[in-house]
């Protein structure tokens, strides 16, 4: 079993700028493992922001195009997530996700192994 476990979450103001870290609190190297970042808003559903393959391909949600970038360092078996231009609207608990087998870069939830606790983030205006 693989626990996944986010930090860098906070409050900033709209036009700010965080970054989230996703690590594995057991040794798992993250680079057999095809990740993903989510979020979930108050009453809304989860939805995916990035993802990145272990090839390093990234994909985003249309939202955070240009604005997120996901990154992971194998050397340090981390996964980020640069999080600048910051709405009020990008105000979420967000989680990191991983899958074991497959590309996961336009992967529902259900097709993720495991998952993080979450961080919270808070944008204000």
């Amino acid at each position: 079993q693989v626990q996944l476990v986010e930090s860098g979450g906070g409050s900033v103001q709209a036009g700010g700028s965080l970054r989230l870290s996703c690590a594995p609190s057991t040794y798992t190297s993250i680079s057999t493992y095809c990740m993903a970042w989510f979020r979930q808003a108050p009453g809304l559903e989860r939805e995916g922001v990035a993802a990145i393959d272990t090839d390093g391909v990234t994909t985003y949600a249309e939202s955070v195009e240009g604005r997120f970038t996901v990154s992971k360092d194998n050397a340090k078996n981390t996964l980020y997530l640069e999080m600048n231009s910051l709405e009020p609207e990008d105000t979420a608990a967000y989680y990191c996700a991983a899958r074991s087998s497959g590309s996961c870069l336009h992967s529902p939830l259900y097709e993720f192994d495991y998952w993080g606790q979450g961080t919270q983030v808070t944008v204000s205006s």
